[in-house]
């Protein structure tokens, strides 16, 4: 085996080579992208099962409407807050796994054998809410560790979180509580990380950084002027920009989420889900041929525009790319986050723009709970182009502003 050693690209990101995947974990890397997709197939079930499924758990526990979404609102807010620590806190992945396992599992027990709120509220919503946000983050840095040079099995990871959700709408929560334990306890005794900054053997990583040839995604997406750390991200003007566009696309995903069974069906609400999950898996190669910025700010606008879909007669249409758009959006984050304000190890920034999913799915579940109907998916669609344009302004910080289809 080759000796490991560190080097430098023309932007200073550095890059340990001279390893292989097999000579680490004596097995292809392929096997750390199979257990995350499966530790997150499960978990997604407490925000898009719970979604399919509100209006029949408030019928049975006896709960007003109100109070079904409230589950959902602080369930988002816990599992989306958990993520940027677990991408942040260095620890094992086999340790986070566990926990977040049992969390979920103990969550979705309490949801199926007991009709008390204020149990449900505490045991699902806060614990279960922060399982499924450290299942999420750890799967998410694992990956995005292993590919450095390849964004798409991000992506194709947390696709399972949403189509994950999609038989647990037949079997319910306690084999969802079942089936976290096995799949995420399994993955807890594969998952680990490579050494920092490693960097795979068959890619040279300085011609990655520039050669258009060997990264194609170069031509339309420009690596950000320098690395910035988390306390430059926040005081970045444009940070603010795109943590408001994520709270608007988050908003509109949430809303989806807790309304569209209650309007439509559960039929409605599956597909939705796995439309965010399965429209991720394309969405990497339309960001590299066209600009992750570009293609979000599409995707955002199809968002919007889908929810006028829903109120009319293409109910199921409007729900399939409606879906489909918000889980583009998850999927070309990370991309864009590093785009703009450098790459960072587990992706951290990722993290920290992720957990405006609290504030914008706490507004998109109380629009659910509070307004609804055709009125709620009007505020949808406009949540959803106000985002657009949001992003369509967004800029390199550094660099001076120019016409928007040449950025």
């Amino acid at each position: 085996m080759q000796k490991a050693g560190v080097i430098q690209d023309f932007y200073g990101r550095r890059y340990r080579i001279g390893e292989s995947d097999r000579s680490l974990l004596g097995r292809p890397r392929g096997w750390m992208l199979g257990a995350a997709w499966a530790a997150m197939l499960a978990a997604g079930a407490g925000q898009y099962g719970y979604g399919a499924l509100l209006p029949m758990l408030v019928a049975e526990r006896g709960w007003t409407w109100q109070q079904g979404c409230w589950v959902l609102a602080l369930w988002t807010v816990c599992q989306s807050a958990s993520v940027y620590p677990a991408a942040r806190a260095g620890l094992r992945p086999a340790a986070t796994l566990a926990v977040g396992a049992v969390l979920c599992a103990s969550g979705f027990v309490a949801l199926a054998g007991s009709g008390g709120f204020a149990v449900v509220l505490v045991s699902h919503s806060v614990l279960g809410g922060i399982g499924a946000g450290l299942v999420y983050g750890t799967c998410v840095s694992v990956i995005a560790r292993w590919y450095p040079e390849r964004s798409s099995r991000v992506a194709l990871t947390s696709g399972a979180f949403a189509y994950g959700a999609i038989p647990f709408l037949l079997l319910g929560f306690v084999p969802a509580a079942i089936v976290v334990l096995v799949l995420a306890g399994a993955g807890a005794l594969v998952l680990r990380n490579p050494p920092e900054h490693w960097w795979p053997q068959h890619v040279d990583p300085r011609r990655w950084a520039l050669d258009k040839t060997v990264n194609p995604s170069l031509r339309r997406n420009r690596p950000p002027i320098r690395q910035y750390s988390i306390t430059e991200v926040v005081r970045c003007p444009a940070s603010r920009q795109l943590y408001f566009a994520v709270l608007g696309a988050a908003a509109v995903l949430l809303f989806d989420i807790a309304y569209l069974s209650a309007f439509d069906g559960v039929l409605t609400a599956a597909v939705f889900a796995g439309a965010s999950g399965i429209g991720r898996a394309g969405v990497g190669w339309a960001g590299a041929r066209f600009g992750r910025r570009n293609v979000l700010c599409g995707a955002l606008v199809v968002a919007g525009l889908a929810q006028l879909l829903v109120i009319g007669s293409l109910a199921i249409l409007g729900a399939c790319l409606a879906g489909a758009a918000c889980g583009a959006c998850y999927a070309l984050l990370p991309g864009v986050v590093e785009g703009h304000f450098g790459e960072r190890l587990g992706l951290p920034n990722f993290g920290l723009f992720y957990g405006a999913k609290a504030a914008g799915g706490l507004v998109g579940v109380l629009l659910a709970a509070y307004l609804g109907g055709a009125g709620g998916f009007v505020v949808a669609a406009v949540l959803g182009v106000v985002a657009a344009a949001l992003v369509a302004s967004l800029r390199q910080p550094g660099r001076p502003a120019v016409a928007f289809w040449r950025r």
